[in-house]
């Protein structure tokens, strides 16, 4: 029985598609796998940055690196992140610099700033927070950052000036904790998840937090904020010794770079919308900006910058690098 033309034609269509089926197969089974953990939960806004990170990284290495971001504070608690990733025990993490300053106590310098990303990177701080983390067992992969997304003080009754912040208590990141203290307040550590509890409790009477997109579920407990905002935002990634060792050298070189003069400053520039709508939603919300002005402004965020930077010289105790540092982030 002879085989018709059409026959054959299907059959080598058949073949070929298997065969790229295996090559397809065989590309996605070489591919290195990386679990990755975040300090925020994945739906809210401030992972904005992570989500476009995994994403584009996934995408810009398809069929050789795959981060399989588990999800955030309900895979591992945040303050326990980075001793996660030292010890081997998840990959990658994206987390808050001042979540882990008591691994390496400089980390908290990269939201000691006005600048954005880009002036950072060509200050090259970046290069020395890499040698830096190496020295504390840590692989510095790179920032996420958030330049202008910065801070306020929020409050449930009305503040007026500096003087009525004195002796309120009021929640903060490790890294504000220095500038509280400073204004007179009683500053209180608590993860972003905790915050809402203690507010409604009046176990604080404010906090230290970014604007974006959680006002609407804060709205019974907050009235008030303060600007000028303060700070800049960033994040940390740090990977494993076990999953760098995973990565052939190429491609964690071709990854660091993707991110610090590729993906980072694409980054940086993509918060516009979010900062909008958190300004949208704490107008919605109903809270009052109570703006400090002329001198009491230019003082507020003088001691924003001083009384955290007096902070870092005491943690690091290194004239040198402290002023190595803030000569890339401020001066």
């Amino acid at each position: 029985m002879k085989t018709s033309t059409l026959t054959k034609v299907a059959l080598t269509n058949i073949a070929a598609g298997l065969s790229l089926a295996g090559l397809s197969f065989t590309a996605a089974a070489d591919a290195v796998t990386l679990n990755v953990v975040s300090f925020t939960p994945k739906p809210i806004a401030v992972s904005h940055g992570f989500r476009e990170f995994v994403a584009a990284v996934n995408e810009e290495f398809e069929g050789r690196l795959v981060l399989n971001w588990r999800g955030g504070p309900e895979v591992m608690p945040p303050f326990r992140l980075a001793d996660a990733v030292r010890n081997n025990s998840i990959d990658m993490a994206l987390l808050s610099p001042s979540y882990y300053s008591g691994l390496v106590p400089s980390s908290t310098s990269s939201n000691l700033s006005f600048k954005n990303y880009e002036e950072l990177l060509e200050s090259g701080y970046y290069d020395r927070m890499t040698e830096i983390h190496a020295e504390r067992g840590l692989n510095y992969l790179g920032e996420i950052p958030a330049s202008n997304v910065q801070f306020f003080l929020f409050f449930k009754d009305r503040v007026d000036g500096m003087d009525d912040l004195k002796r309120k208590r009021i929640r903060v990141f490790p890294t504000g904790l220095p500038f509280i203290e400073a204004l007179g307040a009683n500053g209180l550590v608590l993860p972003i998840g905790e915050i809402y509890t203690a507010m409604e409790r009046g176990a604080i009477d404010g906090f230290m937090q970014g604007n974006i997109g959680w006002a609407e579920q804060f709205s019974d407990v907050v009235n008030y904020y303060i600007t000028p905002p303060f700070y800049r935002a960033g994040f940390s990634v740090l990977v494993s010794d076990r999953a760098m060792g995973r990565l052939p050298d190429e491609l964690r070189e071709e990854l660091t770079e993707y991110l610090r003069y590729t993906l980072a400053p694409e980054i940086d520039r993509s918060w516009d919308e979010v900062i909008a709508n958190g300004y949208a939603e704490m107008e919605a919300a109903g809270f009052e900006e109570i703006a400090l002005n002329g001198e009491e402004a230019e003082q507020y965020l003088q001691t924003a910058i001083d009384a955290a930077w007096e902070y870092m010289a005491g943690q690091l105790d290194n004239d040198e690098l402290t002023a190595e540092l803030r000569a890339m982030l401020v001066d």
